[in-house]
């Protein structure tokens, strides 16, 4: 296994069991204690975990917390290019569709290039970079840039209020059933409620990690995704409730 690889599969458990020893995760992945400890020296470097004495635990993410997009990138990697793969296929040539900011959102962006006749409105620097040079019609909302590279405020949503797309896809900070799809950033939130005002079809990607993170504001009740798109990491329990209130439940 790959550095790379073996830091993510440490960070999914962290987040699942809330900590580690280095004690186990030598024996779990057959490696010296030295290894190890890069590992997490690696993932609290990028903000992603918290060393303590003889192991690492989670952060403990407030309400507020808003990792920057190159932190978020690496998070999930492989669940979040499956999410993108399966979202492409939604998408149909010669439409109007919307991509609010995010890493999911973004990593669909570079499915796009190659789509025929779109026109993609975005508030997120990313995917307007990924994107150009492409065939498709970008049109870039213009704003306040936040730390997740969204650009968000008054000039966003004016720029958004009077646009009508036929599909957005609305990348998340969390999800729950009590506060629905979350941001911890109220610029954002604002903007990309004026996104889904904007969509005749809203289609939410999140990992598995977003169920039961709450962010400062909701964008959206879990009921008016007409799609959401995640991954086989999806709790038993989670995959229930979603099934029942979003329109579609689909998992890459």
């Amino acid at each position: 296994m790959l550095a790379p690889q073996r830091q993510s599969a440490i960070l999914d458990r962290v987040r699942r069991a809330g900590g580690v020893r280095v004690s186990e995760l030598v024996g779990e992945f057959g490696v010296s204690d030295m290894t190890i400890r890069r590992d997490l020296e690696v993932l609290a470097d990028r903000g992603l975990v918290r060393k303590v004495h003889g192991g690492a635990t989670v952060l403990g993410p407030g309400a507020t917390e808003e990792p920057g997009f190159a932190a978020k990138s690496a998070r999930q990697q492989s669940e979040k290019a499956a999410i993108a793969a399966r979202a492409a296929a939604l998408v149909e040539p010669g439409t109007a569709i919307a991509l609010s900011a995010g890493t999911t959102t973004a990593a669909l962006a570079a499915h796009l290039v190659d789509i025929a006749g779109l026109t993609v409105v975005t508030n997120s620097i990313p995917v307007a970079e990924t994107l150009r040079g492409s065939e498709a019609t970008v049109v870039l909302t213009g704003g306040i840039r936040t730390p997740s590279d969204a650009l968000a405020g008054p000039v966003a949503v004016a720029a958004i209020g009077g646009l009508h797309v036929d599909v957005l896809f609305l990348g998340v900070h969390g999800m729950s059933d009590r506060a629905g799809f979350t941001t911890p950033n109220l610029m954002e939130a604002e903007t990309n409620r004026a996104l889904v005002a904007a969509a005749r079809r809203t289609v939410v990607l999140a990992d598995h990690t977003k169920w039961q993170t709450v962010g400062l504001a909701t964008i959206a009740r879990l009921d008016e995704a007409d799609t959401l798109v995640s991954d086989e990491g999806l709790p038993p329990d989670a995959r229930a409730v979603l099934a029942e209130l979003v329109g579609e439940l689909i998992l890459a």
